[in-house]
């Protein structure tokens, strides 16, 4: 019987900056859109010509290759922060957040427009950054909604602030300096981080790069849950699954279990009562995507290149085409 999973997720795209009808021939039925895109393709934010633009270039799928999205909405940063001055965002993607006053409004933003996680940007290489005032009432105005907070955090210093503050994810593993153990400790014990290593060279290793997978294997090794992720839309990516992410988490310790675990995790949330969701948590609602693989998957443990040739293999569907058998089987 060919293997049924839930859709694999990529929990770091930018679906206005990539085709997403090529994902699901290409193993991927859900995605987390990390900034600057609603559900009806336009960026929040533009003015109407600008939305009307944004809506021409085209960022919706057919339905029936359409993965099932969850979204940030924009990116909260401090006035004049990043990346409100980088090319590649389209206008309107960023919301500034001056002061710890204005923080519940920006959250409110997000989240009437259907946001399922909040997006804070801290980069001092690239403009202003969140104070830490301003940061903590923006993650206890989406704690009140139960929204996870995701994090980018690059520069010295930066994920040790996010942490700080209460933030649950980081959008990348932290690839700016290598944390110390007690710090990856304890961000093990409620953080989820997702991963991104590949766009550290785009398969030409940087300095980065041994960063973040330094960082990255000791906070698996810590019991710290990971969830696969890509950057899609940042560089020369493959659109769908990405063999050199798949084996650099593998090179920082990940067995292919853990890495199907990163790939099937529900999509980020707080559940009623606040409590950070586990590593083995998982939505039991009848699933909008499944995946599929064709053929057998490699029986020796080892065999870390089979596997992920296995993997390759995998492709993305309608629930609706599975037989309702199948359906509770994997949602049981």
């Amino acid at each position: 019987m060919t293997p049924v999973f839930p859709g694999f997720l990529d929990a770091h795209v930018h679906l206005a900056l990539i085709d997403p009808a090529r994902l699901a021939g290409a193993g991927i039925g859900r995605v987390l859109d990390l900034g600057g895109w609603a559900p009806d393709g336009r960026l929040l934010g533009g003015t109407a010509d600008e939305q009307a633009a944004e809506q021409a270039a085209g960022t919706a799928a057919p339905s029936g290759l359409q993965p099932e999205t969850r979204f940030a909405g924009q990116f909260l940063t401090a006035p004049g922060g990043y990346p409100s001055r980088q090319a590649w965002a389209p206008p309107g993607s960023s919301c500034p957040v001056a002061s710890p006053g204005d923080a519940a409004a920006a959250v409110a933003r997000q989240a009437d427009a259907g946001a399922a996680v909040i997006k804070v940007t801290l980069n001092p290489m690239a403009g202003p950054v969140l104070n830490a005032d301003t940061l903590a009432a923006i993650v206890a105005a989406a704690q009140e909604r139960l929204l996870p907070v995701a994090a980018h955090a690059e520069g010295p210093g930066q994920a040790a602030a996010a942490f700080r503050a209460g933030v649950n994810l980081f959008a990348h593993t932290p690839f700016s300096q290598r944390l110390p153990d007690d710090a990856i400790t304890a961000m093990a014990a409620r953080m989820t981080w997702i991963s991104t290593l590949d766009i550290h060279g785009w398969g030409q290793p940087t300095a980065a790069f041994s960063t973040a997978s330094d960082n990255l294997a000791r906070f698996h090794a810590a019991g710290g849950r990971v969830l696969y992720g890509t950057d899609l839309g940042n560089g020369p990516l493959p659109v769908g699954l990405n063999r050199r992410e798949i084996e650099a988490l593998l090179a920082c310790g990940l067995s292919p279990d853990d890495v199907l675990a990163a790939l099937t995790a529900d999509f980020p949330h707080v559940p009623a009562g606040g409590r950070a969701a586990s590593a083995a948590e998982a939505s039991t609602a009848a699933p909008g995507r499944v995946t599929v693989i064709p053929g057998d998957r490699p029986t020796d443990p080892n065999d870390l290149t089979g596997f992920t040739d296995w993997l390759l293999g995998a492709r993305s569907l309608p629930a609706s085409v599975l037989p309702r058998t199948e359906l509770e089987d994997l949602t049981s």
